[in-house]
């Protein structure tokens, strides 16, 4: 029992000693469980629980139960002992269907002075809480009850409660659930848990994770990915360390989770044949000095990183990889600690780390002395030894918690793998041939119109386009090229639509999409073509950069990919296209670094120099060292323009983890050419012909 604050009592009945309100309390049950009372502190209210049956029309009473002394309840009744008083402190509609199980919320007030201050007997207290309230304008009026209970004279708390509540109508009995809707239990109040979600569901479903190991090899793995990526990994200049880096994490997930058989023999050779692409593509870094292919190849080696860690053939495994690792590398930190923790040698991470530093505090003191001793000696310890500044210590933190991070998503994952099969789920016809065939109809004539007019520019020339448009050749040819890249974009999603979406049950509608398909995809190869001539043009009458040229390598991978799907719609196996399609992308990183598009850039613009007088020598000037060999032919003073930037990039040697060919080749070329054949911005000036940006790209 819990004490409500004590009453005001009424000054006309001063006399009467009133005892502390009492409040009953029920207790609680299976049903109807314990809650933590939502108010403030020091607050006293209660509420009853009521449970209201699905489409029910009553009321919800709050009743303070309050004992009164000395109040005579009827003439036939003792007045000397104590009743209990029924006060309504508060009363709610509920006219409208609700779930299974609804109750009432206790009110944070006690109730109202007025209501408790005199005494009344308990005939008129039970008479006034069998009267319903008046129910608000936007609810419905509850009924009135048909019952009136006669007065109760030395009631017990329990007897009124019981007479509380049968004073309202009887409840109709709970009506049956309709067909095809789910039936909802009851549910009692308390507390409930959160249900999972999507995400929470595929987890434990298809990717429960590895289960608790022993042993040392998980930690050393995640310890060499973190090594790796602090003693090679240059931030500041591309070079090999970037693949020694990327080896190193490598190797250390392979000896980590070498013992794993979740995989298949099939799925191992991908997974591998993904991450020897991926050391493939860190190895550009180390050959080619050009920001924009070094960027490209190391986004591309990331991503084939997250396909041979998570895995994934189709479109939306492939996508979930790419969400799936870095989820992996927080997720799997917890795993990696029980590790160490489940050691047979307690406290041995502990005495690692006390090696550790007593290591680099003998080596700081001693090579101090020693470095002061000699001068030959403390040369060589500056170029073996980093900077010790605040920046580089922050650098050192991040490439250590990267390549740690990185190395306990694939160990993370690969001992368990997620199964991404679920995801590649085959498309659903939706809409019928009524639906699709004339859009697509449509725009086979509309593309058959247009390559019909190409093929006229092409036997046609420059004779033609000059008497049709008006134009130069090379202005016709700038004209369209963006717009013929945004058509094949377009035509690629389309097609891909059509193959997941159109209904294809009757051999009609295979028939038919087939058609459509190829035509499309033939089509949609012409007007590539037609492009990619177009930027050649441009180029071979303006002038070759490297941007273009990587522009025109990816029009012609997705000329390749419209023949991947025209060969696919012929017995409709498509499953391998997305997959393959990532791979002709890395094929197409590692051609260009082959092809080194900067040095051909330079060649290019080189022998236009010598054909028509004409250069972009500021372009020219904001190329990579890859350049050099080429710019070193050009005459004075196009020559001494171009190489000066160049030459102040490379005055710093490079340490030995960031080694570059293309910045060795420009070197040694440099010093060919002495220090008299670079120029400076004079140079730049006579050299330049026309209106371009004078600030570096």
């Amino acid at each position: 029992m819990a004490d409500l604050p004590p009453e005001k009592p009424d000054p006309a009945e001063t006399d009467v000693p009133v005892p502390a309100p009492q409040l009953l309390v029920m207790p609680p049950n299976d049903v109807i469980p314990s809650m933590v009372w939502p108010g403030a502190d020091g607050e006293v209210a209660w509420a009853i629980p009521v449970h209201i049956p699905s489409g029910t029309r009553g009321y919800a009473l709050f009743v303070p139960m309050v004992p009164v002394q000395q109040a005579t309840v009827d003439a036939a009744g003792p007045a000397d002992k104590p009743v209990l008083v029924v006060k309504p402190a508060a009363a709610t509609v509920d006219s409208s269907p609700k779930p299974a199980a609804t109750a009432a919320a206790s009110s944070p007030k006690p109730a109202p002075a007025a209501a408790a201050s005199s005494p009344e007997p308990a005939a008129a207290a039970v008479a006034a809480a069998s009267k319903p309230l008046p129910a608000p304008a936007a609810v419905a009026e509850a009924p009135k009850p048909a019952v009136k209970p006669a007065p109760v004279a030395n009631a017990t708390p329990s007897d009124l409660a019981g007479a509380a509540v049968q004073a309202f109508p009887p409840m109709p009995p709970q009506r049956s659930t309709p067909p095809g809707q789910r039936h909802q239990p009851i549910q009692p109040f308390g507390a409930y848990e959160r249900p999972p979600s999507a995400w929470e569901t595929f987890r434990k479903k298809n990717w429960p994770g590895p289960k608790q190991a022993r042993g040392w090899a998980v930690p050393g793995g995640v310890l060499a990915g973190a090594l790796g990526f602090l003693v090679f990994l240059p931030l500041d200049r591309v070079g090999i360390g970037w693949f020694l880096g990327w080896l190193a994490l490598t190797l250390g997930v392979g000896f980590a989770v070498r013992g794993s058989k979740d995989l298949s023999r099939t799925e191992r050779l991908i997974r591998s044949g993904w991450a020897a692409a991926a050391l493939a593509l860190m190895l550009v870094p180390a050959f080619r000095n050009a920001w924009w292919l070094v960027t490209f190849s190391v986004i591309g080696a990331i991503g084939c990183t997250a396909l041979a860690i998570v895995g994934g053939r189709q479109v939306r495994s492939i996508l979930f990889s790419l969400v799936a690792a870095p989820y992996a590398a927080f997720a799997g930190i917890p795993w990696v600690r029980r590790h160490l923790k489940s050691s047979r040698e307690p406290g041995i991470a502990r005495r690692i780390f006390f090696s550790v530093a007593l290591t680099v505090v003998v080596l700081f003191v001693f090579g101090a002395l020693l470095s002061s001793a000699d001068v030959a000696f403390s040369s060589l310890l500056d170029d073996a030894v980093p900077d010790l500044a605040v920046g580089s210590i922050f650098t050192w933190v991040f490439l250590a918690v990267a390549g740690g991070l990185l190395a306990v998503s694939g160990i993370y994952t690969l001992t368990a793998p997620p199964a991404t099969s679920s995801l590649d789920t085959e498309g659903k016809g939706r809409f019928g041939l009524i639906e699709w065939a004339p859009a697509g109809a449509a725009l086979v004539l509309l593309f058959a119109g247009f390559v019909g007019v190409q093929f006229t520019v092409l036997f046609g020339g420059s004779r033609h386009v000059l008497k049709t448009a008006g134009l130069s050749y090379s202005e016709y040819a700038r004209s369209g090229f963006w717009q013929l890249v945004a058509v094949t974009l377009l035509s690629l999603a389309l097609i891909a639509a059509l193959a997941r979406w159109a209904k294809r049950d009757q051999p009609g509608e295979r028939v038919m999409l087939r058609v459509l398909l190829g035509l499309l995809c033939g089509l949609s190869v012409v007007i590539v073509a037609s492009a990619l001539s177009r930027m050649w043009e441009y180029q071979r009458v303006y002038s070759f950069t490297g941007e273009r040229i990587f522009v025109m390598a990816s029009e012609m991978l997705l000329g390749v990919i419209f023949v991947l799907i025209a060969v696919a719609g012929i017995k409709w196996q498509g499953r391998w296209i997305p997959a393959t399609t990532v791979g002709l992308a890395v094929m197409m990183l590692l051609g260009l670094a082959v092809l080194d598009p900067e040095g051909y850039v330079a060649s290019r613009n080189a022998a236009r120099y010598e054909g028509s007088g004409k250069i972009d020598a500021w372009y020219l000037r904001a190329l990579s060292a890859d350049a050099t060999p080429a710019l070193a032919e050009l005459p004075d003073p196009v020559r001494r323009c171009t190489l000066s930037w160049i030459a102040k990039d490379l005055k710093e040697p490079d340490p030995w983890y960031a080694w570059n060919l293309g910045r060795q080749q420009a070197r040694e070329e440099l010093k060919k050419l002495g220090p008299g054949a670079i120029g400076n911005q004079k140079d730049c000036t006579a050299a330049d012909q026309f209106d371009l940006p004078k600030t570096r790209r």
